[in-house]
């Protein structure tokens, strides 16, 4: 029996080992070696609460073995109880044990944020043990010191040769520094040393596709870094504005199931996925925030994103409920926004006169929203232009675009290089039918994306184009059009199932801006040779744009204000018919993803609206069928 516990464990089978002692210790004897057999296969799978339970029971039974002592600390400072692993390591009281009892309270006041406590315990130790290099080099990162801790970092690793953990560090300070080329390097080497040392590891393959059982949290994979690295890497692809770069390398980490993802992952997750995944990521975060100990970004994040989508209600709620947090993780510049934007749904005027107000000598936040030393993914650090755009917002939400553009004009010297700047006032300069002085902020946002035009919105194209158009520049208009035709064949050539809006929504928009001018002929028809072929252009957006018009002309119809042609009245019928056919499972909105009450799932589709609007063609042309 004993040889196939230590066969099972030699082959890395600890959880069946487990279940093995277990069963013995139940059925026959608490023995000894059962028990410690027991601690060490807990603690390999992470599980640090019942390794310590182990641990306990063989501190009492064997109170002369200093190694479970110490493997007993150890275990609760892995579980995370501070206070408790503390007190255990006061009890290592042989002199062998006195180097490793300092480096676990040194640990241990580290985790508990004391960092002048750590680096005392520290400085007790020989400056010559790489343990000492190591760790200070960690509270040099702590304290900013980023190329200093980069230097001990690499000191230890001349001594100690390899340790994932410490490439890892090293690529870290890489990261804070910018440093994103040399931070790669050294994540590529965790992750090329893990799939050649570890295949069991499964690295990859749920990117692939590849359906894989969980590796489970081990021993093995805390020790070659993996996750950490990965987080790293999607980290440095969300800096970079690649999404999908940030997605894959959350995809490409070890298998497990979602139960066993450390927080640092989850959060990680719930950000990148929040465009697809709006409501698992609301949830994963508002998880967190219930734990005991969760990253010290989830709070901001979770507020802005609830701020994002509007979901000021929600945002108020967890800031009222959440006080005590408000001091520990939020700035007061980042409190001071958060506060403006909720006052400005009751008090708008308020916050114009007094609080969301722009300025260029506020304190970094950089702190509470860019990835920390765990590689949490962050939002951008609030600055100036994070400000003028919530300003500007009250006025255009009230549609006084000239107020939005006069805001604009004010900051033209701080922000005149800023894309997001230049994209908003090239939107309220649009509005207010300022069709030239539009053109000269949209062109350049195109040309720097020419070669890779689908990269840009299809409505900047499409409010480009029209531009375009209204100062009679048609020319350059049917030249971007063809530009952004010939790059959605080549992905319909590369991809055929794949698909892309971009000349479609063009086609709409100035469809639509002809219905605005009257002229329902040519802008109905060219909204519906813009869908074909339905299959492939018919989605919601689209649809969203396609069925304004329609109802626009509609409206005029009923009111005699219009009058259509019969072959165009029958173009319209035979392409509400067709968007029935092709629209069953295409919703006709998106919903918001924490609303209470959903509409019936039978009534959102592009299918039961087209019915609808075929109705009204049916009443208001006077067809009785």
């Amino acid at each position: 029996y004993s040889s196939g516990v230590m066969t099972a464990i030699k082959d890395g089978e600890y959880t069946a080992t487990i279940y093995k002692l277990v069963r013995k210790i139940t059925f026959f004897m608490l023995s000894r070696a059962a028990l410690s057999l027991l601690g060490f296969c807990y603690y390999h799978i992470q599980d640090f609460t019942n390794a310590a339970e182990c641990y306990e029971q063989l501190t009492h039974l064997h109170p002369e073995v200093e190694e479970y002592k110490m493997y007993y600390a150890q275990s609760l400072y892995k579980a995370g109880a501070y206070p408790d692993a503390t007190k255990a390591s006061f009890v290592l009281d042989n002199p062998s044990s006195h180097t490793k009892m300092v480096k676990l309270q040194a640990c241990i006041k580290y985790c508990e944020e004391d960092y002048s406590a750590a680096k005392s315990l520290l400085e007790q130790l020989p400056q010559d043990d790489p343990d000492y290099v190591y760790n200070m080099g960690c509270l040099l990162y702590q304290d900013g010191k980023y190329e200093e801790a980069c230097k001990k970092f690499m000191s230890a690793m001349q001594v100690l040769g390899y340790v994932p953990a410490l490439s890892y560090n090293i690529a870290l300070t890489y990261y804070s520094l910018k440093n994103y080329a040399q931070a790669l390097k050294y994540i590529g080497e965790i992750i090329e040393r893990g799939i050649r040392e570890h295949p069991e590891l499964s690295v990859g393959m749920t990117t692939e596709g590849i359906d894989v059982h969980s590796v489970g949290n081990t021993l093995v994979l805390h020790q070659t870094a993996l996750i950490e690295a990965f987080n790293l890497k999607a980290a440095i692809e969300y800096q970079l504005k690649n999404l999908k770069g940030a997605q894959e390398a959350l995809t490409d980490m070890p298998p497990r199931s979602e139960e066993e993802l450390d927080p640092v992952t989850l959060h990680n997750q719930a950000l990148v996925n929040m465009d697809t995944k709006p409501s698992e990521g609301f949830e994963k975060l508002a998880f967190l925030l219930q734990q005991p100990s969760f990253p010290s970004v989830t709070f901001g994040n979770l507020l802005l994103l609830y701020c994002k989508h509007e979901y000021f209600d929600l945002a108020a709620d967890v800031l009222a409920e959440n006080a005590h947090l408000t001091y520990k993780f939020l700035s007061p510049y980042m409190y001071e926004f958060l506060d403006a934007l909720l006052t400005c749904q009751t008090a708008p005027e308020e916050v114009q006169k007094t609080k969301l107000q722009p300025t260029l000598s506020v304190p970094s936040c950089s702190d509470d929203l860019t990835p920390h030393p765990c590689s949490l993914i962050g939002w951008p650090s609030l600055r100036y232009i994070v400000v003028l755009m919530s300003q500007a917002k009250i006025y255009w939400n009230r549609e006084n675009f000239q107020m939005v553009e006069k805001i604009f004009r004010k900051s033209v010297e701080v922000c005149n290089e800023d894309d997001t700047w230049r994209l908003n006032v090239a939107h309220v300069l649009f509005m207010q039918n300022k069709y030239k002085e539009a053109i000269g902020f949209y062109e350049p946002i195109v040309k720097k994306h020419y070669d890779n035009i689908l990269n840009v919105s299809a409505v900047v194209l499409a409010n480009l184009c029209v531009s375009y158009i209204m100062t009679s520049q048609n020319e350059e208009a049917e030249e971007l059009m063809r530009k952004i035709e010939k790059e959605e064949e080549q992905i319909s050539y590369d991809d055929p199932d794949k698909k892309v809006f971009h000349l479609c929504i063009v086609n709409l928009v100035i469809g639509t801006l002809y219905c605005a001018k009257g002229n329902y002929d040519f802008g109905i028809s060219r909204v519906i040779k813009s869908l074909e072929p339905y299959n492939k252009k018919l989605g919601t957006d689209t649809w969203f744009y396609a069925k304004r018009c329609f109802l626009s002309l509609l409206e005029n119809m009923s009111k005699h204000m219009v009058m259509l042609r019969d072959a165009v009245v029958q173009e319209c019928i035979q392409f509400l018919e067709h968007c029935e056919v092709y629209g069953k499972e295409v919703p006709a909105i998106i919903e918001q993803p924490l609303e209470e009450v959903r509409i019936h799932i039978g009534k959102n589709t592009v299918t039961y609206e087209a019915r609808l609007l075929k109705a009204l063609f049916y009443d208001v042309i006077g067809w009785n069928k």
